[in-house]
């Protein structure tokens, strides 16, 4: 592990605070490097995680504001003078909440401090799914096939796009994510529907009306590429991940490396997400989505933050990627001898979130006891404990259960054990769902579709807690 930096270098910032603008396993993630580091981590948390029994500094993390996201977690304001009276001078803001907010960014620039992140520059060129698009077309990053164009108002100008891209096809919002503000459109009768009703839904949740349209791809997995970028132009790409067990676009399980992908291939993508990142300026980690199907892969987004399931990519390449932030942040010049893109072994994560394990609705509570398992190549990233209470206002994850052993088999078989180990009583948890998957018979075989956890839980529908 390289030691920390005492001096600014060139292209860096020299500091020693760190307010960690989130919450919950993430902000107990950067503390813990920041220690590491030799840094000093502060941290904040609405009035409902003071009240919760979560772990925290000596006299508890400095209060931004009310439960609600809004006026606190998403309150720049509130984060900006927290970090002027503490006498922070770097702002890591994890990941949700601000992190992929370019207003945000510049904000905490602009007050002299260092935004542990890219440039709002990058964050606002990524954050556009067109303008991200034509950034990668640029790079020579291939992409789903579809103009890199803003869709026109007029219905039979956007049916004749339709048609030359061939259906079927998919409506996105230019701003969207997680998700939201798509459609597909399977005919031309759709066409105009489709396009009123996802345009509707793009202004109300994202204030920008603007669509796009591509290929719809009927059974893809969901790869992405883990980047790495340095303030002096050096750019590496450091592994890739699998994330295609999901519910309704939401991951739930993640492994690294991605199964069957030829090595030259990825060599070949990861190469040219590295370039992507030099020619927009980017710095700090990223990660590059791709669908993947038929041996092609076709870019779909860019996350401008560390990622929920970064720790995959940490036990198998070797690196730990929040140190590499916080160095990076200080001008700290990486060398790409020292990142490969090689995996060693296999890692899967597993998201234990706080929710019914049938209906998937949230079930905040009182925590009451709580075991998860340790051991060789076992890791538990949590901000829990026994009497725990989990909030109603956010997120219902509470841990991620990540296990790493030297093939995908024995980390199968790591993780199940694993599981049957784990007990977080007082409230329910998707647990039993886990078990489930990694009972999976197609899942075990590996390669499958971002569809295919939706399509089990519609053919046996019920889980037993």
């Amino acid at each position: 592990m390289r030691a920390p930096l005492h001096a600014a270098r060139q292209g860096g910032h020299s500091f020693t605070s760190v307010l960690i603008a989130n919450r919950g396993e993430i902000a107990a993630r950067i503390r813990r490097a920041c220690l590491e580091l030799g840094l000093r981590p502060i941290l904040v948390a609405s009035e409902a995680d003071r009240t919760t029994g979560a772990p925290g500094e000596k006299g508890g993390p400095l209060s931004i504001g009310p439960s609600a996201p809004a006026r606190s977690y998403l309150n720049q304001a509130a984060i900006l003078l927290a970090a002027r009276v503490t006498g922070a001078e770097a702002v890591h803001p994890g990941y949700g909440f601000l992190s992929e907010n370019a207003d945000f960014a510049e904000a905490v620039e602009k007050a002299g401090l260092v935004f542990i992140g890219p440039p709002a520059s990058a964050i606002r060129i990524m954050g556009d799914k067109i303008a991200a698009k034509r950034a990668m077309m640029a790079a020579g990053v291939p992409c789903v096939p579809g103009p890199g164009e803003p869709l026109p108002g007029d219905a039979e100008a956007v049916r004749a796009i339709a048609e030359e891209i061939g259906y079927p096809v998919i409506v996105k919002a230019a701003g969207g994510g997680g998700g939201r503000g798509m459609r597909v459109v399977r005919e031309s009768a759709e066409v105009a529907d489709a396009i009123t009703i996802t345009r509707e839904e793009a202004r109300r949740a994202f204030g920008k009306p603007e669509l796009y349209m591509e290929k719809f791809l009927e059974h893809p997995r969901h790869v992405e590429f883990q980047v790495l970028c340095d303030n002096h132009g050096n750019a590496v790409w450091v592994g890739h991940r699998d994330c295609s067990i999901q519910r309704r676009h939401q991951k739930v399980v993640e492994e690294a490396p991605a199964p069957a992908i030829a090595p030259e291939l990825a060599q070949r993508i990861g190469e040219r997400c590295a370039e992507a990142c030099r020619q927009i300026g980017y710095r700090g980690v990223g990660t590059f989505e791709f669908l993947y199907e038929h041996g092609e892969f076709y870019f779909i987004e860019m996350n401008t933050r560390l990622q929920v399931e970064h720790p995959v990519t940490e036990m198998t390449a070797g690196v730990d990627l929040v140190h590499e932030q916080l160095l990076t942040a200080q001008g700290e010049l990486l060398s790409p001898s020292r990142f490969r893109g090689e995996a060693h072994g296999h890692a899967f994560e597993c998201r234990i979130n706080a929710e019914d394990p049938a209906t998937f609705v949230a079930a905040p509570g009182r925590i009451t006891a709580v075991r998860f398992p340790s051991g060789p190549g076992i890791r538990v990233d949590t901000h829990v404990s026994a009497g725990y209470r989990v909030s109603p206002y956010y997120d219902s994850l509470i841990a991620k259960l990540i296990v790493h052993a030297p093939t995908r088999a024995a980390a199968i078989r790591r993780m199940q054990v694993a599981l049957s180990e784990t007990r977080i009583e007082g409230i329910s948890t998707n647990l039993p769902l886990h078990e489930r998957i990694f009972a999976d018979a197609d899942f075990v075989r590996g390669c499958v579709d971002i569809h295919h956890l939706e399509k089990r839980l519609r053919e046996e529908p019920r889980v037993q807690a």
